[in-house]
């Protein structure tokens, strides 16, 4: 035989003799007890025996579980198989077998089936990984039973990491809340002083609750004290959480509102046009995100993360591009007629929306975060920030930084401001009114482009998605003031705040209502809004 298939044979055999060594050994962790009670019909007895593997944490033990859990372990008297396909394994000694006349799957019912589940997951917990180890943890703060309580004391002791310790401290004391030893329970409704766990909130206020005999849920009255102090911290820490996410998310939302009515504060703001189709062309900057990214996934897939750095020029491109063509075409006629420009350009909308339709369809379509914008940063225990919200945040103040820079410090913004204050005399000092009033609209357009480009990356993109933003818009410029660039900004902020700490009382419909109330007040007694402006839209 030549040299190297001999190498080669000696190289598999040693292969399979090494695989067969240590299922060998790694069947020691399967006692006939644990083989017992796997194959016998007492549910409880199969917990504990799930929870005992789950403990050992070895490559048998997953193999067991994951066969349980498909209905792919069979069972005949005490004896257990793995079947896989055509492959048959004999818990026993590891080696291939025949299934026998008479063997069936292990049965399921749905509390089993949980104890699987969260075995499993609780197995994740000795992965190399700290990543997978960390989200394990958090996975199982929602269901800690006293069944998990070895595999989680083995897994505490390995752990190395200080935050996934403390949550595995956490989740143990949680599981002792339910120990026979009130000594267990005190030491873990103490522990539990510092956690964050909404769930356990219902557990501790059990504990306090009064029979109608007079009795409590726990006897101890040590342990009522305790569970006192530990439920009010943690509705303490619950509340300030609630507080902190509703800012988060109130900041965010102003953020989608400032992105959302930035040009329309120009169009309408600037030039007084009332321009219903704002929302389409938010809907456009979206649609060519989207376009991008399905560019990118064609042609470069290895820089598929990059997409939004050509998404945002182009929307701002495309979507000013056909702000200029509704300008130059219709918008130029009616200049001075706010009830015909309100008709023409509603529309328009509904003719941009019918267009995206037929070229896109009427199904939503995905556009995924960036790589760099996916998951987000914890804080106060279990409130996440996440990072596409973050950068839409920092976004949206680039974007107002932008528009006061033009504004202010450019010809273009020189000129505009002086059309808006007194057009004539503009237009006698040589100023082209008509090509300013052009690229102002374009202007206008081209950032509510990339308010769809921000939008894209909050949810899906449909051919309605500019209409759920073009009421909001004009709610944010009238009552920051027509025209005010500070004014809007205030305004998207705080009627983003206004919304999320209204949702949770009201729920969202009447925070809805409410704001379009305080709003109708305010514009009553203030009409022109927080900031005044003189100049066209006076007039």
């Amino acid at each position: 035989m030549p040299i190297k298939p001999l190498r080669t044979t000696l190289l598999l055999l040693t292969w399979v003799l090494l695989c067969t060594a240590a299922w060998a050994n790694a069947t020691v962790t399967l006692s006939p007890a644990m083989r017992n009670a796997l194959s016998g019909d007492d549910t409880d007895a199969r917990i504990q025996a799930v929870s005992q593997l789950a403990a050992q944490a070895d490559a048998q033990a997953v193999a067991i579980l994951n066969a349980m859990k498909n209905e792919a372990l069979y069972a005949k008297d005490d004896a257990l198989y793995i079947v896989d396909g055509e492959r048959i394994t004999a818990l026993a000694d590891g080696g291939l077998a025949v299934l026998p006349d008479g063997a069936e799957p292990i049965a399921l019912n749905n509390r089993l089936r949980a104890v699987l589940d969260s075995a499993l997951s609780g197995m994740k917990l000795f992965s190399a990984d700290r990543n997978v180890r960390l989200q394990a943890a958090l996975d199982l703060q929602k269901e800690a039973t006293p069944e998990q309580l070895p595999l989680l004391n083995k897994a505490y002791l390995k752990e190395t990491d200080a935050e996934i310790g403390n949550l595995l401290q956490m989740l143990i004391a949680t599981a002792n809340l339910h120990a026979d030893d009130p000594a267990l329970r005190k030491a873990a409704v103490k522990t539990l002083v510092n956690s964050s766990n909404p769930k356990l909130i219902p557990v501790l206020q059990a504990m306090l609750a009064q029979q109608a005999d007079g009795s409590y849920g726990e006897p101890d009255e040590g342990i009522r004290i305790a569970a006192v102090t530990t439920l009010h911290a943690i509705e303490a820490r619950l509340a300030r959480m609630e507080f902190a996410g509703n800012l988060f998310y109130g900041i965010s939302l102003g953020s989608v509102l400032l992105l959302a009515a930035l040009g329309l504060a120009i169009t309408f703001g600037l030039m007084g046009i009332i321009n219903m189709a704002h929302g389409e062309l938010l809907m456009i900057g979206a649609y060519t995100t989207y376009l991008c990214q399905l560019l990118f996934r064609t042609y470069f897939p290895a820089a598929l993360d990059a997409y939004l750095l050509l998404a945002l020029p182009a929307a701002f491109l495309v979507s000013g591009g056909v702000g200029i063509i509704l300008e130059r075409c219709v918008i130029r006629w009616l200049y001075g007629r706010p009830l015909e420009t309100l008709l023409c350009t509603w529309g328009i909308s509904l003719i941009l929306m019918q267009g995206v339709r037929s070229l896109f369809g009427a199904q939503n379509v995905e556009v995924s975060n960036p790589g760099w914008m996916s998951g987000g940063v914890t804080v106060l225990g279990s409130l996440v920030l996440s990072y596409n919200r973050l950068v839409i945040i920092v976004f949206s103040l680039a974007v107002v930084l932008a528009v006061w820079l033009i504004l202010n410090k450019t010809r273009l913004g020189l000129f505009l401001r002086a059309v808006t204050q007194n057009r004539r005399m503009a237009d006698c000092t040589g100023v082209p009114t008509g090509r300013i009033d052009m690229l102002t609209f374009g202007l206008g357009s081209g950032i509510a482009g990339l308010g769809g480009v921000a939008l894209s990356q909050l949810g899906n993109v449909g051919p309605d998605l500019g209409q759920n933003y073009i009421v909001d818009s004009f709610m944010v410029v009238v009552l920051g003031g027509v025209g005010q660039l500070a004014g809007t900004v205030i305004a998207s902020f705080g009627l983003g705040e206004l919304n999320k700490f209204l949702e949770p009382v009201a729920g969202a419909v009447m925070a809805k209502i409410v704001i379009l109330i305080f709003i109708i007040i305010f514009i009553q007694r203030r009409p022109q809004g927080l900031f005044a402006l003189k100049g066209r839209s006076v007039e």
